[in-house]
């Protein structure tokens, strides 16, 4: 029998982000998933290795490589949207759930087991650390816009930098002051600043 799941996460390509925005840099969010692994495995080293904390990296960044993945059987709904109520948000996470239920029975039956806590996330501190490096990668999107003469998410990076002010893991905080400002650098600055 064949199974078609890796040929739909790789669909994760045509699903474009920030769709209401005009976009210098457009995103999809195969390429977000990307960062927000990138994130999230440094957050939790972060944890680890400043805090003491006991966090899995590895666990981490697989979980975020698909925390999007619902969106290829649903798009990406825009946020204004997705949060405008309470009803909204919870039917959503309900559209969201059933829809990774549905991408796992697109595996065969002995691997449900190992995809399904990746796609249907329940392990509380993984799922902090996922949603903290999907707001800084939303963050470093809304940086990069700017730089590039783009004022549409002028607001969205200020809202987005009070959530992450707001974020309770001390793990945001050291990222935002130790790794923010880089972004803010051109490629000359990144390369003279060792």
């Amino acid at each position: 029998m064949k199974h078609s799941f890796f040929a739909l996460i790789s669909r994760m390509r045509y699903i474009g982000r920030w769709g209401l925005m005009r976009n210098s840099l457009p995103e999809n969010i195969q390429e977000h998933s990307h960062m927000v692994a990138v994130i999230a495995h440094s957050l939790a080293v972060i944890g680890r290795d400043i805090y003491g904390k006991n966090c899995n990296p590895e666990k981490c960044a697989a979980a975020a490589l698909y925390h999007d993945a619902s969106e290829i059987l649903t798009g990406d709904l825009p946020t204004p949207i997705k949060y405008h109520n309470e009803a909204i948000q919870t039917s959503y996470k309900e559209i969201e759930r059933n829809a990774c239920l549905r991408l796992l029975s697109f595996l065969p039956d002995e691997l449900k087991a190992s995809y399904e806590p990746l796609l249907v996330q329940a392990d509380p501190d993984i799922c902090a650390y996922v949603k903290a490096a999907d707001k800084l990668s939303a963050y470093i999107k809304c940086i990069e816009e700017r730089k590039a003469g783009n004022n549409e998410f002028i607001s969205a990076e200020a809202q987005i930098l009070e959530v992450l002010r707001n974020n309770p893991l001390p793990e945001v905080e050291y990222f935002m002051a130790s790794f923010i400002p880089s972004f803010e650098l051109t490629l000359d600055e990144l390369g003279a600043m060792n």
